[in-house]
């Protein structure tokens, strides 16, 4: 079968899945602290998300990636988990993994390994317990951190996402490096995107920029760039003096479309073929009206992935926040 290819040639082999837009923290750059959540009947069956991502692996999608919202707040996940295991075993996918805050990571990391997860990158902006209960507003920095122990102690691989925040984390950066290295957990800095409305939160206040976090490294170690990718949109450096390998995720000093080879399915299933555009399709209508046949589901997206774009347009740079997007980050999927 013809893989799916976009229109700038960018073969489209990850696919990125939100499972619920629900969460058990408020983070203040991702959710208001008032959230109106989707009513259930709009989301996606677990059957639905299996049959889904089943039909994005047979047109040659490798890499599935769990998100939410909190991806294992919603209601026998495992069950979706199982499902997907089967691709691993047929050698269609080759990785399954998700994205976390943790909260739920140590009843469920056993479960995850036991279902062919084998590595979780877990959200984590700060070490100081009274900064994480402000920064997460709901959440506990002790279970997090158990959640992680759960995590390795289960075999699998953690990699720990921080949020660049200015005035905020500025000052964790080295002991937030050395816990990391202490671990053998790899570290990657995000910067913070124009995601939705956040009730008061400002972005332009918020932002840290890469560019400044890595002078600071650099200030302090010898840095080389690595020529690896994962499949993200990360770059990554290696800190000769240590050996670690740290990431940086830049949309807004560095625009990394060029070789954008994912799309983003929220949990209502609307597929986001760039996450700094508007523009989607709805897969939920054809798979609805055809529920024993896929071949209407696979032409509403080779349709969609002929629209993906050859890029965003966030922008930071004249002091407001251009390129916008108006839904949460929740929504679409971390």
């Amino acid at each position: 079968m013809e893989k799916l290819v976009d229109p700038f040639h960018r073969a489209i082999s990850y696919l990125r899945v939100s499972v619920t837009d629900r969460c058990d923290f408020r983070c203040v750059y991702c959710m208001a602290e008032h959230m109106t959540f989707l009513p259930k009947k709009e989301l996606l069956t677990l059957e639905e998300l299996d049959r889904m991502c089943s039909a994005f692996v047979r047109l040659g999608v490798e890499k599935l990636r769990i998100t939410g919202g909190e991806p294992l707040v919603r209601r026998d996940i495992l069950t979706f988990f199982r499902a997907m295991s089967r691709h691993l075993e047929a050698g269609a996918l080759k990785e399954l993994t998700l994205t976390t805050n943790g909260s739920q990571l140590e009843r469920f990391a056993g479960d995850l390994a036991s279902a062919g997860v084998r590595r979780v990158n877990v959200s984590l902006d700060t070490l100081d317990e009274a900064k994480f209960a402000q920064v997460t507003r709901w959440g506990r920095l002790p279970k997090v951190l158990r959640g992680i122990d759960a995590a390795q102690a289960a075999g699998l691989r953690v990699k720990i996402n921080a949020v660049a925040l200015k005035g905020f984390n500025e000052d964790e950066l080295f002991p937030l490096l050395d816990w990391c290295a202490s671990r053998d957990m790899d570290l990657t800095f995000i910067e913070v995107m124009p995601m939705g409305d956040l009730g008061g939160e400002d972005r332009l206040d918020q932002y840290w920029s890469l560019k400044d976090l890595r002078a600071r490294l650099a200030g302090r170690f010898t840095l080389t760039d690595l020529a690896e990718r994962t499949g993200g949109p990360a770059r990554y450096v290696r800190i000769e003096e240590t050996g670690q390998k740290v990431g940086f995720i830049t949309p807004l000093t560095h625009n990394f479309c060029e070789s954008c080879n994912r799309v983003r399915l929220t949990c209502t299933g609307e597929l986001y073929m760039c996450l700094g555009q508007e523009d989607m399709a709805d897969l939920r209508a054809p798979l609805r009206a055809h529920p024993g046949d896929d071949a209407a589901l696979d032409l509403a997206i080779r349709a969609a992935i002929a629209r993906k774009p050859k890029g965003h347009d966030f922008d930071y740079s004249r002091r407001r926040v251009d390129g916008t997007v108006s839904r949460h980050m929740s929504h679409t999927g971390g």
